[in-house]
């Protein structure tokens, strides 16, 4: 009786699902096509035979070895300074009692409210000034100053439900503050690191403003800015630029299913998943 309960809620869970398969697996049969075949009416969504030299043709035809080194490089690291130093600050939220502590969250919070594009220029005229232009340092360094506020709400809601009978006896064998959130803290927030982690590494994989705006030389491109130099030269190789684009998801895909136990289980315990 239950699995009859519940047969519309899959019902109706497959249909939209679907709606956002259905554009992936066009990639998918458009990037084994040959060029010829693609636009094919009524389309063949399994051809015949597959081509799978596309792939390689996609990756040689423009630098995207350096392209994916570089936006491996710039991902590694803003993942980890965000997840170290998010967790950092929500620390200080959740443990520690101080003047306008409520205050400083709520402004933090409502920074989450204010387009990108308002601090776009601001933000942009601060790094020429500072010589940056051209290089990583504006992709990299803000994930180093709190790692982003949703990120910050996230951690601070799961420390909130770690009791703090655990900070005091770390407190009576004399560790400080900052051993209790490395040695205490962090090794029982593995779901929801792995969420900012997740969440992180996605941002910044598929980023495509910051490396637009920021870096001039084609040998510096991220894979997001690389793939729309690709379609500029390669536009009409419908195939060919299919496959450079499920090269670059792929990485995310891989990442997403292998973390999506701790992803989901992230979730619910810092209060966003409607337990």
């Amino acid at each position: 009786m239950k699995k009859l309960r519940d047969l519309p809620t899959y019902v109706v869970l497959i249909a939209f699902s679907s709606l956002f398969l259905v554009p992936f697996l066009w990639t998918v049969s458009t990037a084994l096509h040959d060029n010829q075949d693609v636009f094919k009416f009524p389309p063949e969504w399994i051809p015949k035979p597959p081509h799978w030299e596309n792939f390689p043709k996609a990756w040689t035809a423009l630098p995207f070895t350096n392209w994916v080194l570089n936006t491996l490089f710039i991902t590694v690291i803003t993942t980890t300074a965000a997840v170290l130093t998010s967790s950092l600050v929500a620390y200080g939220f959740s443990r520690f009692k101080f003047k306008g502590r409520n205050a400083m969250f709520y402004t933090m919070l409502a920074t989450m409210m204010l387009p990108g594009q308002v601090t776009m220029i601001p933000v942009f005229m601060i790094w020429r000034w500072l010589g940056a232009i051209d290089t990583f340092y504006p992709l990299i360094i803000p994930s180093f100053f709190g790692g982003g506020a949703f990120n910050i709400f996230l951690m601070r809601q799961f420390f909130l439900t770690i009791p703090r009978e655990f900070d005091e006896a770390a407190m009576l064998d004399g560790a400080s503050h900052f051993k209790i959130w490395w040695r205490v803290l962090l090794p029982l927030s593995g779901p929801v690191l792995a969420t900012v982690a997740v969440m992180s590494f996605i941002s910044h994989w598929d980023e495509f403003n910051g490396p637009l705006i920021y870096l001039n030389s084609p040998e510096k491109y991220t894979v997001s800015v690389g793939l729309r130099m690709f379609q500029d030269s390669y536009g009409s190789d419908m195939n060919q630029l299919m496959a450079a684009s499920l090269i670059h998801i792929l990485p995310t895909i891989v990442l997403f299913f292998c973390a999506q136990r701790y992803f989901m289980k992230g979730i619910n315990l810092s209060g966003l998943g409607g337990r």
